[in-house]
């Protein structure tokens, strides 16, 4: 058994057959990586959003800072317009700013603690459900990050206190520490033991799991989902190039039909299958079913509309591999 939305449920192998995910998920994607001309919060935030508004089978927009008090008002009408529900990511402010949650000196922790509340309350200005976070740099010295993870537990406590007052989530994202972001956190054990530590204090805290992270782990969806468990309460699914000769070595995001891709249908009918086996996937009618969100990024040459037809339509592979 295991817990997603505070609901404790038995796993299933597979969904019933003919069933339709939107039964089981709310479907997502990530905003400012599907267009990343708005990473910086400039760009065509309005103009995307509603483009993707207009699309019926998406439930969830994950956006991040948005640099314009105006924008930020019209963006959340949008969405309660659409009915669409808002996640907020803090992760491209913290990569974009060297900010770093367990820093060893206090004045920069202090600093990165600081910018954190103010994306907490952005996401509160927007009506998002949650706010999700990175770990910073994996310490040189191995010895060191015992040290690390308890500054990142400490960090991360405060932050979940302070998001409970708006009623958001605080939630960790696991990144690669050693091929391209180089995070301590890190293989999903790791991340388990921060999540009990910081979860013993805190109800709204969990854990995010990206498909595309899991080859830059060297982890399988099955070891990575199993070891997360109950502390997994948003799911990312995309795409990762795993050869250092290819310019999209690392985190990028690209499509499913990347040549290369470590990810095809067979990947994401797998990561699929263990939500369910876990428990994050059921059916039990919930009002607020998990999230699960597409993370792709357009490359120079595509489009971002074509890149979200293409990721909907590996769903539509991959769910009917699960009824095989």
């Amino acid at each position: 058994m295991s817990m997603a939305n505070g609901t404790w449920a038995a796993g299933r192998a597979v969904p019933p057959h003919g069933s339709d995910w939107r039964q089981f998920f709310r479907l997502g994607v990530v905003h400012f990586m599907l267009y990343p001309q708005t990473a910086t919060g400039e760009g065509p935030i309005l103009e995307s959003l509603t483009e993707l508004a207009r699309d019926p089978d998406l439930e969830v927009v994950e956006i991040t800072h948005i640099a314009s008090p105006q924008v930020r008002q019209q963006v959340r009408r949008l969405l309660e317009g659409a009915n669409l529900t808002a996640a907020f990511g803090a992760q491209p402010v913290f990569l974009r700013e060297h900010l770093d949650l367990e820093a060893g000196e206090a004045s920069a922790r202090t600093q990165a603690l600081q910018r954190a509340k103010a994306c907490i309350d952005e996401a509160a200005e927007l009506g998002a459900v949650a706010v999700a976070f990175l770990s910073g740099q994996d310490p040189a010295d191995p010895a060191q990050r015992a040290a690390a993870r308890a500054r990142l537990v400490e960090s991360l406590v405060e932050l979940s206190a302070y998001a409970a007052r708006c009623g958001l989530r605080v939630v960790l994202e696991t990144f690669d520490r050693d091929v391209d972001k180089h995070c301590l956190i890190g293989p999903t054990v790791e991340a388990v033991e921060v999540a009990q530590a910081v979860s013993r204090l805190q109800a709204n805290f969990g854990l995010m799991l990206d498909l595309s992270h899991l080859p830059l782990l060297r982890e399988s969806p099955e070891e990575a989902l199993r070891t997360a468990g109950r502390y997994l309460v948003h799911a990312h699914v995309g795409n990762a190039v795993t050869d250092p000769a290819s310019p999209l070595y690392g985190d990028a995001h690209p499509g499913f039909g990347e040549p290369g891709g470590a990810n095809t249908p067979h990947e994401l009918a797998r990561f699929l299958r263990e939500l369910f086996r876990i428990g994050y996937l059921n059916d039990q009618g919930l009002p607020s079913r998990p999230i699960v969100s597409f993370e792709v990024k357009p490359q120079a040459d595509e489009e971002s509309q074509v890149i979200w037809a293409g990721a909907k339509r590996v769903l539509t592979a991959a769910w009917a591999e699960l009824s095989l």
